[in-house]
């Protein structure tokens, strides 16, 4: 099981990752804006999901997960070497997620590629290098969920959500979770 889908059974709001349902989309249609083909539409399709979701997102009961969250964009387009926008530099600073942000490491044994993702390992560690600076630069803390198995880094998730209590509104307790590379 998805360890967003776990979350989704524990009560928690989840967001899945634009970029993998994106993906699909495009192959589905026969459409470019992917990471192997017209990146900067894939970035651009991936800014309006992240808008769109934030915003439906705010009257969500208590804390949300977000597989994703805006500052992984500006890491995105790091590492493909383009100029970040200054609507999505905008639109960091406007839509706030918790402080704390869940990020999974990189981690090699347990990475794999799929239909959806292609990268190899060196190009997920580099991602999850620049979507965390990312954030740093952003005013978040990231915090590394362990290297251990699905049901430690859910604790973690879970544990850290319930002391946000319910929250609604700029979903303050919001927590994006980039999820790297991981099964």
């Amino acid at each position: 099981a998805q360890p967003r889908s776990n979350l989704a059974a524990q009560g928690f709001a989840t967001v899945e990752e634009a970029g993998r349902r994106i993906i699909r989309e495009q192959k589905a249609s026969g459409g470019n804006a992917t990471h192997d083909g017209d990146r900067l539409a894939y970035r651009a399709l991936m800014f309006r999901d992240a808008i769109a979701t934030y915003e439906r997102m705010e009257a969500a009961d208590g804390p949300v997960f977000f597989d994703r969250g805006l500052p992984d964009l500006i890491g995105y387009s790091r590492l493909i070497g383009v100029a970040v926008p200054g609507e999505l530099a905008r639109a960091v600073a406007h839509y706030r997620y918790n402080k704390t942000v869940l990020i999974a490491p990189p981690w090699r044994e347990i990475y794999g590629q799929d239909d959806e993702r292609g990268q190899d390992f060196a190009e997920a560690a580099a991602t999850h290098d620049a979507i965390r600076d990312a954030y740093i630069e952003a005013g978040y803390e990231p915090l590394p969920l362990p290297l251990a198995p699905v049901d430690v880094r859910l604790a973690l998730a879970a544990g850290l959500a319930r002391q946000c209590g319910a929250q609604s509104g700029s979903t303050p307790c919001s927590m994006p979770k980039t999820t790297g590379p991981s099964r």
